[in-house]
């Protein structure tokens, strides 16, 4: 799916550098996914509004696009496990569950479409998928040729029920046969996420528009720390495969639900923005609270998230238990160094902990004066003031929450 370019070496600069033949995912991909808030939920007659159906999909991609969320960015709504029917058609086909998607997917992607939205589907590489429904082993070319005539945008390909052994090689035919279809489908692959630090991260990049890394996020406090945790310890090789068109994964934002409180989502989204990570929620958009909603759409946090150098940031310091994050940003006409900050507290201690900043430790010798954005306007930082060099800036981090700057020489 990429190729070397002489664009993509001058824009990724010391970044393995690759451009897409697709022309996909040049910032990280934004959009929702039905997998963690929804499941493998197929009792429509028990949970009409919950089951996996054309109805919920329909009704997300409405709130994606009247609710600011398109706006904001969130463009893809992908179908994960659990909507085909059990077995393949008389000509092998993938089909879907006539009950639960009577009007067929090409019809459904027709509709987000119609919105201005884009559609993503679930397939597993192996003989089934995770949730028992027919794999696509045998099928690669065929699938890819189904997906594209129903109008798919978006291909999450899992790897459950599959040999280890020659998972890369089967993902890179896969890539071929989405390109071959002629139809820009972004792909998302999983054999990294099976195979560890161990799979071939370069063919990833060649063939994949983003992957997963590690395991399933859960609608839990731990699950972000552990995500987060293992991505710091591996930055070092991980950076080196991250940049526009190629994505590390670290799953799906859960900010809204029910394992998070409102300064740990922030934590996330924090987290997730500095990492240049696809930012893929999952939450009922019906019944998520405004604020927490807000967290979602803050366009500070989004901005960082997409900034078009596309470089993976870096946990800087870790002590006690509060954790600083960097990612260098574009340069603008008013700013030429800009970076954010992400100041993370892992303590449970009920106040909010000082943590001091000294800006001279983050940029060049010639930058003495910035402006700073508190992205989540916790800590009142006020916009309209330059600070100078040699401050020492106190920001106050919550338990398990997060302060989150953009600061930018001026």
């Amino acid at each position: 799916m990429k190729k070397f370019t002489i664009l993509s070496i001058f824009l990724l600069g010391l970044h393995v550098s690759y451009s897409l033949d697709n022309g996909l995912a040049l910032t990280p991909p934004m959009g929702w996914l039905s997998w963690q808030r929804f499941r493998c939920l197929t009792d429509c007659q028990k949970f009409p509004d919950e089951c996996i159906s054309e109805q919920l999909f329909k009704r997300i991609a409405d709130r994606i696009a009247k609710d600011g969320y398109l706006e904001a960015g969130y463009q893809y709504i992908i179908i994960d496990d659990c909507w085909s029917n059990m077995s393949r058609s008389s000509d092998n086909r993938l089909q879907a569950d006539s009950n639960r998607f009577p009007n067929g997917i090409k019809d459904l992607a027709d509709y987000v479409h119609n919105l201005g939205l884009k559609l993503g589907i679930y397939g597993d590489y192996g003989t089934e998928t995770c949730g028992g429904y027919p794999g696509s082993i045998n099928y690669l070319e065929l699938d890819a040729q189904t997906f594209s005539e129903w109008g798919v945008d978006y291909l999450k390909l899992d790897g459950c029920y599959a040999a280890l052994h020659g998972m890369e090689e089967g993902y890179a035919k896969m890539s071929q046969f989405l390109n071959a279809t002629g139809r820009p489908i972004m792909f998302s692959c999983s054999f990294p996420a099976y195979k560890g630090l161990e799979a071939n991260y370069s063919m990833a990049v060649q063939h994949c528009n983003l992957w997963r890394n590690y395991g399933d996020i859960d609608d839990q406090w731990d699950d972000v720390k552990d995500i987060a945790g293992w991505f710091s310890d591996n930055q070092d090789f991980l950076r080196k495969f991250a940049g526009p068109g190629h994505w590390n994964d670290p799953d799906m934002l859960i900010i809204g639900n029910f394992g998070l409180s409102l300064e740990q989502s922030k934590s996330q989204m924090t987290i997730w923005s500095i990492l240049a990570a696809p930012l893929i929620m999952s939450v009922d958009l019906d019944t998520i609270r405004p604020e927490f909603r807000n967290i979602l759409l803050n366009k500070h946090a989004i901005r960082i998230n997409q900034d078009p150098l596309g470089i993976q940031g870096e946990l800087v310091s870790n002590t006690s238990s509060i954790q600083v994050w960097k990612k260098p940003l574009q340069s603008t006409k008013e700013s030429r160094q800009r970076i954010a900050l992400g100041i993370v507290s892992f303590r449970c201690d009920g106040y909010y902990y000082p943590q001091d900043i000294l800006l001279a430790e983050f940029f060049n010798e010639d930058c003495n004066t910035f402006s700073i954005i508190d992205v989540f306007g916790d800590n009142n930082l006020a916009a309209e003031r330059l600070y100078e060099k040699s401050e020492n800036l106190t920001v106050r981090v919550p338990p398990t929450g997060a302060v989150l700057l953009l600061i930018s020489a001026v």
